[in-house]
């Protein structure tokens, strides 16, 4: 029995989550569940294991990274009252907690709940955090707030079956104008924002899509799938995408299974014939969000009349600090008269006590409404030219008031070795150094937003190395028998003149203990030799990769090693390579009982949305029944597994005769009619009942094989459920 206490707020879905989470935690506890299964389930719902043995890291999930005061203070809470007080804030615009025990995770859970937060789907192979530009509602370049649809894809995907058990992760970002500040250039789905003329002359909203970018160690740059498509078409066509991604996708290789690599592997033109065939068996052909109040409230189509300008505010300001503050972290919204506030956040950490404070402020002088940033601060909506002095007041006490927001002087960072088990070298302690050289050397670096640096510590680039105009990430260079802590540089990624987004490329690896000098001469170099207003990836092509390679490459001669150089930042012991299982792997389990417990989830799945009417659910819940089923019976054979089309086009090779009974004309026809049909009450019945069938004869021959070898039924111990 449960001693979670559910209030009025949290939804049933959300009490089941975390009620199962709860069950699945005592059932591992007890040596009852495999751990990579366990892995693969407990992903799925923001629970991620820490480089630290016995706790975890709990990621909160933060549609677009907007939360309101009372959020800021629950999440406040939760870090108090289950771990050390922190708020990290993240690439994509979520929260961290760190040191979280396991046992724990499902009441900070039903805690966030209660206030409206999720952990659902925040890590795992699935739909990410769909991240949207902080500034959307409020951007003077912005065609349309983008605000309701990007929640609506949130919305729509959440617990959604086709993302359920995909080969890997999925990302989606909506950028608010053609800037494209979210980084559509870099996600499997990104979104830009554009305003059309139909033949009525009436103004159209849509999008430009981008498909199949990607970071991480082979980092690719998204594909043009429209120019041009309809808001109401955007959501349905996200949703083909995925069913494709779903279908063809690798799952076995991990460093191999992103979207970005099937795209590369069948071309962009055959992709979107994938995605065109599955248009009939989509639930909804159009699709448009509904009831996003604070999106449409009286404050957000405001304007205030008269009141003193941005500039006037400069030119009265008496406080160097403050100018420079006024400068670099504030702007005046669309709606005139109304200003943001940007909040730089040292390495995207903040205190428990802090946000609280912070919490205060929005409430007194700001919409109730802040938004975390893809830079890992804070922006504050609607404050009023006459408290912002007041406002930096308030927010310079808590150390919030930093100038250079988003600039070069702001730098973006992953935890790195403090806690993530694939990070090789310190990323925060690399960063700091980095921030404080520029501070000193170069006080009016402030003002650039055109290079932004970023650092990872590895190659999977959580820190966004590759989309940087300077990156750096995590790495070690051998020394004869010893090891050096070691920086890898990237140059020429994020936009160039045109703001064209770009990958960065390789230039050199340098001890991490050599990254300030390293920067030092990238930016003294730029000083001295770009030509006036030019941008720094147009300045980087226009000198080449041989002319920084030749530049840095003196920092990268190890024989001119000191002792200091085999320590890495904020470390005082000698430095060695510890790089443990990345907790994205969700390393599939080829337990062919635990795969049958799966489908048989899943079949339970199929059957609950048919009574619920939700007849498409119901549809792909049985198709994943189909392939999973089959997949296990594959595995009980030695047959490798891959993709979901290879699973049902090998298991009517090696299984056809025995299945000829129930699937008449073949097992690929049967299991892919869910692409010819459309998802009504009748095909929705037939689908899963036929699922259900064939799901017994699975389990019938699964039986027969374990007598057979007089092997014990233990694999068929239903996972979670009480034996």
């Amino acid at each position: 029995m449960s001693n979670i206490q559910f209030t009025s707020n949290i939804s049933e879905a959300a009490r089941r989550d975390i009620l199962e989470l709860e069950s699945k935690i005592s059932f591992f506890s007890g040596g009852n569940v495999p751990e990579e299964a366990f892995r693969k389930f407990r992903l799925a719902r923001g629970v991620y294991g820490q480089r630290q043995t016995g706790v975890q890291m709990i990621r909160i999930k933060l549609p677009y990274g907007r939360i309101t005061a009372d959020q800021l203070v629950r999440i406040a809470d939760c870090s108090d009252k289950y771990a050390t007080g922190n708020l990290h804030a993240t690439t994509r615009q979520d929260i961290q907690l760190h040191f979280v025990k396991l046992a724990d995770s499902p009441a900070l859970w039903a805690d966030l709940e209660d206030a409206q937060i999720t952990l659902r789907e925040a890590c795992g192979n699935t739909v990410r955090n769909v991240t949207g530009s902080a500034r959307a509602g409020i951007d003077p370049l912005e065609p349309f707030d983008i605000t309701p649809i990007t929640h609506g894809i949130f919305e729509y995907f959440l617990r959604n079956p086709i993302c359920q058990d995909m080969g890997r992760k999925f990302k989606i970002a909506v950028s608010s104008s053609e800037k494209d500040s979210a980084y559509a250039f870099m996600h499997d789905v990104g979104l830009i924002p554009l305003v059309r003329l139909n033949e009525q002359g009436e103004e159209v909203k849509g999008f430009r899509v981008l498909i199949g970018g990607g970071l991480g160690a082979q980092p690719l740059l998204a594909k043009p799938a429209h120019e041009f498509l309809e808001e109401k078409f955007v959501i349905p066509f996200i949703e083909a995408v995925i069913r494709v991604f779903d279908r063809y996708g690798e799952r076995v290789r991990r460093h191999k299974a992103r979207m970005k690599f099937l795209l590369a592997d069948i071309g962009l033109e055959e992709f979107l014939k994938r995605v065109n065939e599955e248009w009939t068996s989509i639930k909804n052909k159009e699709y448009l969000p509904e009831g996003l109040d604070f999106a449409s409230s009286d404050l957000y189509t405001s304007t205030r009349e008269g009141g003193v300008t941005k500039e006037e505010l400069i030119a009265a300001s008496t406080d160097d600090t403050y100018t420079k503050w006024l400068q670099t972290n504030v702007f005046e919204q669309k709606q005139k008269g109304w200003y943001a506030v940007q909040l730089r956040v040292l390495l995207g950490d903040m205190h428990s006590s802090t946000a609280r404070k912070l919490a205060d402020i929005v409430r007194q002088y700001a919409a109730d409404d802040i938004r975390v940033t893809v830079n890992q601060g804070y922006l504050l909506r609607f404050v009023k030219a006459e408290d912002l002095a007041t406002v930096y007041q308030q927010l310079n006490d808590l150390g919030l008031a930093e100038p250079g927001f988003d600039t070069t002087a702001d730098i973006t960072t992953c935890p790195g070795t403090d806690t993530c088990n694939l990070a090789i070298s310190s990323s925060y302690g690399i960063t700091r150094a980095l921030e404080i050289m520029m501070k000193e050397e170069f006080p009016e670096i402030i003002y650039n937003n055109d290079i932004k640096i970023k650092i990872s510590g590895c190659m999977n680039g959580c820190g966004q190395h590759s989309a940087a105009n300077i990156g750096f990430h995590g790495s070690s260079i051998k020394n004869g028998k010893l090891v050096l802590p070691a920086l890898q540089v990237l140059l020429g990624g994020g936009f160039n003149g045109v703001g064209e987004g770009m990958i960065g490329d390789k230039v050199v690896k340098v001890p991490t203990k050599r990254g300030p000098a390293a920067l030092r001469l990238l930016l003294q170099d730029y000083e001295a030799n770009s030509f006036e207003g030019e941008y720094y990836n147009d300045y980087y092509l226009r000198q080449g990769n041989k002319y920084f390679y030749a530049m840095l490459k003196p920092l990268a001669d190890l024989t001119t090693a000191t002792p200091s150089d085999y320590i890495d930042w904020d470390h005082e012991e000698p430095f060695q390579t510890e790089v443990g299982v990345g907790e994205c792997a969700s390393v599939l389990v080829d337990l062919v009982g635990t795969t049958l417990i799966e489908a048989q989830e899943k079949l339970g799945w199929a059957y609950e949305n048919l009574e619920k009417a939700v007849w498409a659910d119901a549809i792909y819940h049985s198709y994943n029944v189909f392939v999973t089923g089959a997949k296990a019976m594959l595995v009980s054979k030695g047959v490798p597994t891959n993709t979901q089309y290879g699973i049902i086009r090998d298991f009517d090779e090696h299984f056809g005769a025995e299945f000829g009974h129930l699937t008449e004309g073949g097992f690929k026809e049967l299991v892919f009619s869910i692409n010819k049909s459309e998802p009504s009450e009748a095909f929705a019945r037939q689908f899963v009942e036929a699922a259900g069938q064939f799901l017994s004869k699975v389990n019938e021959l699964r039986q027969a094989q374990l007598e057979e070898v007089e092997e014990p039924a233990l694999a068929l111990v239903e996972f979670g459920k009480d034996s």
